[in-house]
């Protein structure tokens, strides 16, 4: 059965984790409210850094324009000194005095690629980007000689603008690394963010506190219907001190709903087989279906039945309830499953509750039968002490002579094993459960077989193997290989001596009767008739009228065919 347990701050049903609603609640809330935040200050320095460009974009093309002149001037110095390396210089050096980043470069580049000059700091000796000297050139013979550019160096991404100088013959680029002229807008959006988050932080934890307060039944409905879940009833919720809202509502309606389906799932519990409830309880659905299983059958039969009916009367309803309240309780509390209920006969299967599955099933099965010989034992006793009472006082009528007789309520138990359908039959209109299968009209039969041999309890070899070895409480003797009717081969049966409820002596007993019954099986009746004389055991009576009133039939293999169920 799954736990309800704590893990971390949510409450946790197995290994799922139930997230409180408060807590969803904020979550969503926040995601949208970052959303919302981080998207409209994206904007809003999306344009920051469009205007920033702009900005630039016209600072460097002011630069370019001092540069322009400057080279003009400088050309017209290297026509009357013919120096050319004084003069690209001194280009180069006026060019670096306006640039405010380290990443910052100005350039005169011949068409060829070579350089006219270049200022520090960056140094290539030719252009990174060959593309965008190949577009320049391009666009100077169509015409426009100069303009913008994003290229990319081994520094990064840069921008740039550039003018084609005709008389130096070279094309003057001045540019910026992108990073330096981001980073300020950058610096600003780190802010931006770092502020949103924090309050982002402080807004979620005050409305965290403040939906757990607000919503605080919500969890209280929650584990409230988690345990009915797990006991499988419903019960009202605690609703004391809750406020007068919706959740609230909510909870008194289900209160309401729970009080008048917890009788019929109480009725339903009464009329079903507990696995046929727990499976409608959990898939919230019963099915047409079965399979095959292995599973032990217990048979349970009031003897004398018939008397008791024609001398109770309609008092036999109140018998049977008294009888059955124990004995269903018995079988219940070892697992087992009662299949069906007819009249002074009771089925129940063992090993078909999945919540069970770790015990011997046939070892419980037998716990139960002798359960229910002490219960009716209980029974008799009860009634004899309510005789004694009356008998104190009178003596009893015919009547009650005869009541007292009935009452004297005794069983016999048969347990067999093995594999048998089991499942639901019928139609969508009425349907049932049930076990079906060879084994299950083998426990009736042997059943029967506890009236012929006079004993409460007897069992298959099949649930003799099935618990050896599983306990020393019991030991198994063999009483027969009987062919019942309607059947071609013959069946071992035994009984199940509790040997911590038996003496010595009666050990002593069945330990005789298994010899004898050795030489019984090998047809020396004589040495087997000397065994059953001697004991004193019931089951003894019924060899001793086998072996003393016949020879042993030609052809005796040892089994005993029955004439009667």
């Amino acid at each position: 059965m799954e736990s309800d347990k704590k893990r971390g701050l949510f409450q946790t049903i197995g290994d799922t984790s139930m997230i409180p609603i408060s807590a969803k609640i904020v979550i969503i809330v926040s995601v949208f409210l970052l959303i919302s935040n981080f998207a409209t200050n994206y904007l809003t320095i999306s344009l920051l850094r469009r205007e920033t460009m702009e900005m630039n974009s016209r600072l460097l093309a002011r630069e370019l324009k001092e540069i322009y002149i400057n080279a003009g001037n400088q050309y017209q110095i290297f026509l009357f000194s013919g120096n050319k390396q004084e003069v690209t210089n001194f280009i180069a050096l006026a060019a670096e005095k306006s640039m405010t980043h380290q990443g910052s470069w100005a350039v005169g580049v011949f068409p060829s690629g070579e350089f006219l000059f270049q200022t520090k700091g960056v140094t290539p000796e030719r252009l990174p980007d060959k593309t965008l000297l190949d577009e320049i050139i391009k666009a100077k013979e169509n015409g426009t000689s100069e303009g913008a550019r994003f290229f990319d160096t081994p520094y990064g991404e840069y921008f740039g603008v550039y003018k084609y100088h005709e008389e130096w013959d070279v094309f003057l680029l001045r540019a910026d690394l992108m990073a330096d002229l981001m980073h300020e807008s950058n610096e600003v959006f780190k802010r931006i963010v770092i502020i949103i988050v924090v309050l982002t932080i402080i807004f979620m934890t005050v409305s965290f506190l403040a939906l757990l307060r607000i919503l605080r039944f919500v969890k209280v409905i929650s584990r409230s219907l988690y345990n009915m879940q797990q006991r499988q009833e419903l019960t009202l919720i605690d609703l004391k001190e809750a406020p007068a809202d919706d959740i609230t509502y909510l909870g008194v309606s289900f209160n309401s709903l729970a009080s008048s389906i917890n009788n019929l799932l109480g009725i339903f519990r009464k009329f079903a087989s507990r696995d046929v409830v727990n499976k409608a309880y959990r898939d919230r659905i019963v099915n047409l279906e079965g399979e095959q299983r292995e599973l032990t059958v217990l048979f349970t039969d009031i003897r004398s039945f018939t008397n008791m009916t024609e001398t109770l009367g309609n008092d036999i309803i109140d018998l049977l309830n008294l009888h059955y309240n124990s004995a269903i309780h018995i079988i219940h509390n070892k697992g087992g499953i009662v299949g069906s209920i007819i009249g002074d006969a009771l089925l129940a299967v063992y090993g078909a509750d999945e919540e069970m599955t770790d015990q011997n099933k046939s070892l419980a099965a037998l716990l139960s039968a002798w359960k229910l010989q002490d219960a009716a034992s209980e029974l008799r006793n009860s009634m004899l002490e309510s005789r004694n009472a009356i008998e104190k006082s009178r003596a009893l009528t015919p009547r009650e002579e005869d009541v007292f007789k009935a009452v004297m309520l005794a069983i016999g138990v048969g347990i067999d094993g093995g594999t048998v359908f089991y499942g639901t039959i019928g139609s969508n209109e009425r349907m049932t459960n049930t076990v079906i299968g060879d084994n299950v009209n083998s426990a009736s039969r042997i059943e029967g077989l506890t009236r012929i041999y006079q004993l409460p309890i007897i069992v298959s070899e099949y649930v003799k193997d099935d618990i050896q070895g599983e306990t020393d409480r019991f030991r198994f003797f063999e009483i027969d290989t009987v062919q019942v009717k309607g059947k071609t081969k013959g069946k071992k049966v035994f009984y199940p001596l509790d040997v911590e409820m038996s003496g010595d002596k009666e050990i002593a007993e069945w330990e005789t009767f298994e010899k004898a019954l050795t030489r019984y099986y090998d047809g020396n009746w004589d040495m087997a008739r000397i065994g059953f004389n001697s004991l004193t055991i019931p089951v003894a009576e019924v060899f001793k009228q086998r072996v003393n009133e016949r020879e042993v039939p030609e052809g005796w293999n040892g089994i005993w065919t029955m004439t009667s169920k």
